[in-house]
């Protein structure tokens, strides 16, 4: 059975009469990658830090490891990456990790073990105030893996890197939870999200709208059919499958049945005279599936839940 390490209880967090996070109850599991999505100022970093014991909850509860936020026994469990990494910038790279693994009381080695997975080991003697956005955002991931954490929260851990750089802490997060760590991360690139996330959390306004594993936000596999007239390609479908699997997506049609069903909807529509341009399977990214969720809604409208919000 898998063990929630992460539990939320309606936490909240109001600055007067702002709740910056209104009741949020989430979990993270045992060696997963959890994804906490959201738009900028919807409350993922005041969840994040109100986690790591750095910001007091107004009302709610947050247990992690079953203790605290900010008890000793959790702080040695976890490595966080919050906002910026701030560091002393007189001091080189290794130099940095070394002041925070001597404060952890752990050896040198693993500091070394640290600038390695990142890719620094070679600019570990730089002095941190010579080092680019994406390189200081590399050191703040391993000093967030100083001391191997059981559990690892990163907000936004892919901010300034280039692509290559991207791609290679994509393959350290999916390491780090092939070997037993969990993560919970958030960030804004939403194709690596639905690339390396087991489950996804999203945000809005301080609400928690939606919490599931990333196949299930998405939905399904439909068809795209694109025919003229588009109309009559619209009713001959719905006679056949059903109007509530046939939706007008543009100019086209999506038809939410199984792409085995192609060849049965090609013949119809051509033995009904209709000129079929393309049929082709249509699935939808997380980065729909988020829009979707998060514009132009009405917050009150909202239940947050372990299924995912229905959209047409």
């Amino acid at each position: 059975m898998t063990s929630d390490i992460v539990v939320t209880d309606r936490l909240t967090k109001r600055y007067g009469e702002h709740a910056a996070v209104d009741a949020v109850s989430l979990t993270v599991r045992a060696g997963e990658v959890y994804g906490f999505l959201g738009p900028n100022g919807a409350g993922k970093t005041t969840t994040l830090r109100m986690l790591t014991g750095l910001v007091r909850p107004t009302s709610g509860t947050a247990t992690l490891f079953g203790c605290a936020p900010g008890d000793g026994a959790v702080a040695a469990r976890t490595g966080v990456l919050i906002e910026g990494p701030g560091f002393f910038p007189y001091l080189s790279g290794r130099d940095n990790l070394r002041v925070l693994s001597r404060c952890r009381r752990l050896q040198d080695d693993a500091v070394e073990s640290a600038l390695h997975r990142v890719g620094l080991r070679h600019r570990g003697h730089d002095r941190f105030r010579t080092y680019s956005l994406g390189m200081k955002q590399r050191l703040g991931v391993a000093a967030a893996l100083l001391g191997e954490p059981d559990l690892l929260i990163l907000d936004e851990p892919t901010n300034g890197l280039d692509p290559a750089g991207m791609a290679e802490m994509r393959e350290l997060i999916v390491e780090l939870a092939d070997s037993g760590h969990s993560v919970m991360l958030s960030s804004h690139m939403l194709s690596e999200v639905q690339e390396i996330c087991d489950r996804v959390g999203v945000i809005s306004r301080g609400e928690l709208i939606a919490q599931s594993t990333v196949a299930e936000l998405r939905g399904g596999t439909s068809l795209l059919v694109r025919a003229d007239p588009r109309e009559r390609a619209a009713a001959v479908l719905a006679e056949l499958l059903g109007r509530d699997v046939v939706d007008t997506v543009g100019d086209a049609l999506a038809v939410a049945v199984s792409p085995e069903l192609a060849p049965k909807v090609a013949r119809v529509l051509v033995d009904a005279g209709i000129d079929l341009y393309e049929l082709s399977r249509r699935e939808r990214s997380l980065e729909d599936v988020f829009f979707a969720m998060t514009s132009d809604s009405n917050p009150g409208d909202r239940t947050a839940s372990n299924e995912p919000r229905r959209m047409s």
